[in-house]
């Protein structure tokens, strides 16, 4: 379960360009004061919970203001009581240009724990991290929390079924890319509403935690805040989805279907 919880939750949110810097909308679709919960569910039953939220940060880097990314992921109900996990993550990203200069994780699963830290020098195409200092092929690298925001403000207006865009992240030790395919558009009932959405399909690396063969979608909000309201995949054993269950402080209307 080491990572997993994040890993599988955010690779499900975010996609970015690997080999070549890949555009962006103007300004970003989220802004300070967004919270975004979900619930992660195992078959019928909830097995996780977790927030993300934009928050203004008093830190500057290279003299850059910058936005406070925060991730908090626990388990919940019979999970919690055999496997307790209680993770938090802090990327600290551009405001204008949204690429992270810091990022840290407080890792607590079960009993295992670990803190990592990670600082990107983008220009300078490397990563000082815990585990030691690494070379990225561009200057477009994020940390996972940073890809996902980037992600949401990525360009796809020209994009058409059949298109692919690539994820350059840094994790742990490595740098590691992931291919995402655009399906199409449907129509996903949440809790809010029922909502107009993009559907992506990422590819998948099959090892603990995925089969060979499982596929895995993800809806984000067809409409300005870009927003994943629903992911699905099969896993080693049963399948995992997840579900939105708030979102507050949006920069733009949600696209409900009246």
């Amino acid at each position: 379960m080491k990572r997993s919880l994040l890993f599988i939750a955010v690779t499900w949110l975010s996609f970015s360009g690997f080999a070549q810097e890949l555009p962006f909308v103007k300004e970003p679709v989220f802004q300070a004061g967004e919270v975004l919960k979900y619930k992660l569910k195992y078959g019928f039953i909830t097995a996780a919970e977790g927030t993300l939220q934009v928050k203004e940060s008093t830190l500057k880097f290279d003299g850059k203001p910058t936005f406070n990314l925060v991730v908090d992921g626990e388990t919940s109900g019979t999970f919690d009581i055999f496997y307790k996990i209680r993770d938090h993550y802090d990327s600290y990203i551009d405001k204008d240009n949204l690429k992270p200069y810091f990022y840290q994780e407080n890792i607590r699963e079960g009993g295992y724990r670990r803190q990592d830290k990670a600082r990107f020098n983008q220009e300078g195409k490397k990563v000082v991290a815990t585990q030691g200092t690494f070379n990225t092929p561009n200057t477009q690298t994020f940390d996972l929390v940073s890809a996902y925001y980037f992600a949401r403000s990525l360009d796809i207006s020209k994009m058409k079924i059949g298109d692919n865009v690539k994820l350059n992240y840094f994790l742990g030790d490595e740098i590691s890319q992931l291919e995402i395919q655009f399906v199409g558009r449907e129509v996903v009932k949440t809790k809010m509403g029922k909502i107009k959405c993009l559907k992506f399909s990422p590819s998948i690396k099959p090892g603990r935690v995925f089969r060979k063969d499982s596929k895995l979608y993800l809806w984000i909000t067809d409409d300005g805040n870009r927003v994943p309201v629903k992911a699905q995949v099969e896993i080693i054993v049963g399948s995992v989805t997840m579900e939105i269950k708030s979102a507050d402080g949006l920069k733009y209307p949600l696209a409900i279907v009246k």
